[in-house]
């Protein structure tokens, strides 16, 4: 596509992105107090690794936590934190491991393990003070949010809105295109690699980025440690539908119509299995319908967290 042809003809984009945080912690699930407003924070995971992340809104407002997708970044959720209509929650977002500012453990095990996600977002939870939050798990964030289910139970957890999301590693609810992914971003040869980064973050799009937007996530994109692919592919954990259809809370599902790497399959069938969950289609996006459609993202998301904190 233009945007791919683009970025061949401009070469690799180099530049700094986001701001590391400056106190390290010590012990698992530990961080420094998040300010009322913005400020960046970090945890340690129960195997020690150092995550990062960012908080904004009122310590005693409902909160919101936003997991990314493979490859990308808490900076991923920009237009959600700048939305009016999420002004009155507590947002939280963080860098998964081997992503953005967050630690990159060299070994794959690190990422094969479904249990190391969940201790992930336990640590989050637990270092930004999150009381009974909402995930909002996009394409591999629903992944980690479907691990934390599975370890330490959805009694704590409001609601969930799974985007796009991969809650079975299957390829009749993948597409051709995402298993290819899966080898080529993880390759040990770097030409390769390096091509099929910036062809990955085309294809999560159907509206796709411009400019220093576009620039960004691909310097983004490109941080992610190789190793992640590489460990992710071999989990064992395969399929999280019983984790979501046995979470008492609700669930919405946000799905871009043309996505073209997680098929809309996925997401029925969870509503399938899932009594009271909705579906919501975005006929206007690909796999990011949070960036491609953000002001209807916004609003439905406000809808659904403001009733699933009520129940």
């Amino acid at each position: 596509m233009g945007v791919q042809d683009a970025i061949g003809r401009r070469g690799l984009v180099l530049g700094v992105v986001g701001t590391a945080a400056a106190n390290a912690l010590t012990g698992p699930a530990m961080a420094a107090e998040p300010a009322a407003a913005s400020a960046s924070f970090t945890v340690r995971s129960a195997d020690g690794t150092l995550l990062t992340g960012d908080a904004q809104g009122d310590l005693e407002a409902p909160g919101i936590l936003f997991i990314h997708g493979l490859r990308q970044s808490r900076l991923s959720w920009d237009k959600q934190f700048a939305d009016p209509a999420l002004a009155g929650f507590r947002l939280v977002r963080f860098d998964l491991r081997g992503h953005g500012d967050s630690d990159k453990p060299a070994a794959p095990d690190a990422y094969a393990d479904a249990d190391r996600w969940a201790d992930d977002l336990a640590a989050v939870i637990a270092g930004a003070r999150l009381r009974r939050p909402v995930l909002v798990g996009w394409s591999l964030g629903g992944y980690v949010a479907g691990a934390y289910l599975r370890k330490h139970g959805g009694a704590g957890i409001a609601g969930i809105n799974l985007v796009d999301a991969v809650t079975r590693l299957s390829p009749d609810l993948l597409t051709p295109l995402a298993g290819s992914f899966a080898r080529s971003t993880g390759s040990h040869d770097l030409g390769e690699r390096a091509a099929a980064t910036a062809d990955f973050l085309a294809a999560c799009f159907h509206q796709p980025p411009t400019g220093i937007e576009w620039q960004r996530m691909l310097v983004i994109n490109g941080m992610t440690a190789r190793a992640v692919n590489e460990g992710f592919t071999r989990t064992e954990t395969t399929d999280l539908e019983p984790v979501f259809r046995d979470y008492a809370g609700p669930i919405m599902l946000t799905h871009g119509a043309h996505d073209r790497l997680v098929r809309l399959a996925m997401s029925e069938r969870i509503r399938a299995l899932h009594p009271g969950s909705r579906l919501s289609v975005y006929a206007e996006s690909g796999h990011s319908p949070f960036y491609e459609e953000p002001s209807r993202f916004g609003r439905e998301l406000a809808g659904f967290a403001a009733a699933a904190m009520r129940g």
